[in-house]
């Protein structure tokens, strides 16, 4: 029979090492041009999908933070004015920092939940469940 030494032994020589990079969620960059004095977003719903939240919710956290009008006009976002790309990419890592990450584990596996009228973010992680300050 064999040691529990040996026995640790052959199975990390089983385990297969770990490859890439460390984290395995990165925030979606979004797609675009601009079309005179508007701005076009091309892929705000698989962004959506991506982060596991509604469409609704995230536009209209980007329109409040971008301070700008906009409807969706089938898949597209237009803006009524002219938004680098940068600034937009910026609101939107702060939408998933604020309403994605858990602040506990730093895991992307949460769910909004609202109670009363307050949102919170809960961790299907760890179990985490906390306040959302930002209002939309």
């Amino acid at each position: 029979m064999e040691t529990y030494e040996q026995l640790l032994e052959s199975a990390y020589k089983e385990i297969k090492p770990i490859t890439g990079k460390s984290e395995r969620f990165e925030v979606p960059k979004i797609e675009g041009h601009l079309e005179g004095n508007k701005t076009i977003l091309t892929n705000l719903p698989q962004i959506a999908g991506y982060l596991r939240r509604n469409i609704n919710h995230l536009l209209k956290f980007l329109l409040k933070e971008l301070a700008s009008s906009g409807k969706m006009h089938g898949n597209q976002l237009i803006l009524q004015t002219k938004i680098p790309s940068i600034k937009v990419n910026e609101k939107i890592k702060q939408y998933t920092d604020e309403f994605v990450i858990c602040r506990e584990c730093k895991k992307p596996d949460t769910e909004l939940i609202k109670d009363k009228e307050f949102l919170f973010v809960h961790c299907l992680a760890c179990g985490a469940k906390h306040y959302v300050r930002s209002k939309i």
